[in-house]
């Protein structure tokens, strides 16, 4: 695996409607056993369209990247500089059959090159045991629990997982 070809590509404005597109194929799979398809459906049409990526972007200072792998792009990640030298990990997608083979772990580690982050935050859905293992594989820790309210009577109901020190 580590010969692998594996880029990360920054996201331009006019690659915007590529991710929302693979959001849909990734959520598609992975989501609806977690969180079910009406919440799906309405964190797509929300979060995933084309403006509020537009917005996430230009407003919220979200850094895209597609994570392109022999030339194809398998997925995407986003990060926003909260403080000096730690990152908020924002998504962090790959097409399941791409995934589960190690690329995930290359992929972090790419990323860090290119950030260089002390501290790495995220968040991730409490029964997403999949991506949580995977977080903790990779050096994460959980810091607390937290829930969103996103809507319509919809919530996020996720751990808040720490990677790296604040010294």
């Amino acid at each position: 695996m580590q010969d692998l070809a594996i880029l990360l590509k920054a996201v331009s404005v006019n690659e915007i409607e590529k991710v929302s597109n693979l959001a849909k194929i990734i959520w598609a799979k992975h989501y609806p056993s977690i969180i079910g398809q009406a919440q799906v459906d309405y964190m797509l049409k929300n979060i995933y369209n084309y403006e509020s990526l537009l917005k996430q972007l230009s407003e919220k200072k979200q850094i895209f990247y597609f994570i392109n792998v022999k030339g194809e792009d398998i997925g995407f990640l986003s990060v926003t500089p909260e403080e000096p030298n730690c990152w908020m990990l924002n998504k962090f997608y790959v097409l399941e059959e791409k995934a589960g083979k190690g690329l995930g772990t290359i992929i972090f580690e790419e990323l860090k090159k290119i950030i260089q982050p002390k501290k790495i935050r995220l968040t991730v859905n409490r029964k997403n045991f999949k991506s949580i293992n995977f977080y903790f594989k990779n050096g994460f820790r959980i810091e607390s629990t937290a829930v969103f309210d996103i809507g319509n009577g919809y919530v996020m109901d996720d751990f808040v997982m720490v990677w790296g020190t604040d010294s």
